[in-house]
């Protein structure tokens, strides 16, 4: 059965475990130590004394010779004996201090020094501390590898309560990238408590849920209108066309209807990109189709020259090297369609020249141009240009940036030397 309480709960308990079994064993550590030193010292301290009462015996067999304990040296002086002090003693006041001097055998030991001053005394006491200093070495030496073993503990007792803390996160992760795997949605708050991950399991069910309803709508868009648009598109194409065929049609009248056969051709053409754009968004670019590029741009220019309006603008397609791209037409004569197009309307006068290079299109004019630190922020949805006139949206270059993030194309705007700006639409795979 899973447990119910929450995940902060169980955070607190285990680290109040771990820090209470812990110090806990630390302190079982220190006294046990402690206790095993101190035993140790009075032991090595009691088998030394009785050693030296029975050298000393050895040494004076007879029963009144004094044995006084060799642990402590005690001296005192009478007035009239100070100068008999040792030297090295005689600077020192009441007190205790703590010296080293040579004890037996002649080594270098630490001691503590006693000493009482008073006019008619002068009173030593001196004791040998080398076994306890012994003994707070061996104490240092025993923390220390104290120290490191629970560290290692720690770190293992840690990792295991860190495990057992996250594992419904881990298990939570587990889920979502099995999800993003299989493409099938399971429901994941069922797998976990009533808790923090339980919460954001039914969380992700609900974001989950509203976005596959999403999906679907999406969907249903497409195809409603891909159905409901293409039809009249047809019908309009189809008596354009037929109306073309008039033989009693005037100048004026043609031109119009040829007006209408470009608009509706523009689009169809645009309708299919961006059914293209929403499906292959979700399922990668759609390719099998080889574009004439060259041929893309002529039909675009073409398109756009009733926009000229009687301006004195040249509109010139220079091919100076045959390119072709495996993408649909529709697609490419969009983005092409939405370069070109701009440059021809921001062109009071002067000259539009499309360039078809190796791998890539330029399309120069002779406009008003635009700053270089705005040239990146005019692919953002609904940012236009400071000389953009007109209702337009600013949809048209995000929707040139999106198709060629979908295709790995790369476009870009800058501004022209001696005035204007030059737009490149990029078919080479970027790296």
């Amino acid at each position: 059965m899973q447990s119910r309480r929450k995940l902060r709960s169980r955070i607190f308990v285990s680290f109040a475990l771990f820090g209470l079994a812990l110090t806990s064993l630390f302190a079982a550590a220190t006294i046990y130590m402690r206790a095993r030193l101190e035993d140790q010292l009075i032991n090595n301290t009691l088998q030394r004394e009785v050693e030296n009462f029975v050298q000393f015996k050895q040494a004076h067999p007879e029963p009144d010779a004094l044995w006084k304990l060799s642990t402590f040296d005690a001296q005192i002086y009478s007035a009239r004996k100070f100068a008999n002090v040792p030297f090295a003693w005689q600077r020192y006041g009441t007190g205790v201090y703590d010296i080293r001097d040579f004890g037996e055998g002649g080594k270098l030991r630490p001691y503590k020094l006693a000493v009482y001053k008073d006019a008619g005394y002068w009173a030593f006491l001196r004791l040998d501390v080398s076994t306890q200093r012994l003994s707070e070495r061996q104490l240092i030496t025993a923390l220390g590898f104290a120290v490191l073993i629970f560290a290692g503990l720690s770190m293992l007792i840690g990792r295991w309560l860190s495990s057992r803390v996250m594992s419904p996160v881990s298990d939570l992760a587990r889920r979502l990238r099995a999800l993003r795997r299989t493409g099938q949605f399971e429901p994941l708050a069922p797998h976990f408590a009533d808790d923090e991950v339980g919460e954001l399991a039914a969380a992700l069910d609900d974001y989950a849920q509203r976005l596959t309803e999403l999906v679907q709508r999406d969907r249903e868009f497409n195809a409603d209108v891909s159905h409901e648009l293409r039809t009249p598109l047809a019908v309009i194409a189809t008596t354009t066309e037929l109306l073309l065929n008039a033989p009693d049609l005037s100048d004026k009248m043609r031109d119009r209807l040829k007006r209408m056969e470009r608009a509706s051709r523009q689009s169809t053409e645009l309708i299919e990109a961006l059914l293209l754009l929403s499906r292959a968004e979700r399922s990668g670019p759609i390719d099998g189709e080889s574009t004439d590029i060259a041929r893309v741009c002529a039909d675009v220019i073409d398109s756009n020259r009733p926009h000229l309006g009687g301006r004195p603008v040249e509109v010139d397609l220079l091919v100076e090297s045959p390119l072709a791209v495996n993408a649909p037409s529709s697609v490419v004569a969009v983005a092409l369609n939405n370069l070109i197009g701009n440059a021809i309307k921001y062109t009071p006068q002067g000259e539009v020249v499309v360039r078809v290079q190796d791998g890539r299109v330029l399309v120069e004019d002779t406009g008003p141009g635009i700053k270089a630190e705005d040239a990146e922020k005019l692919f953002q949805r609904g940012v236009r240009g400071e000389s953009a006139t007109g209702k337009g949206a600013g949809l048209g270059l995000a929707i040139v940036r999106r198709l060629c993030e979908l295709y790995g194309w790369g476009v870009s705007l800058r501004p022209r030397e001696g005035g204007g700006a030059v737009a490149t639409l990029d078919f080479q795979p970027r790296r």
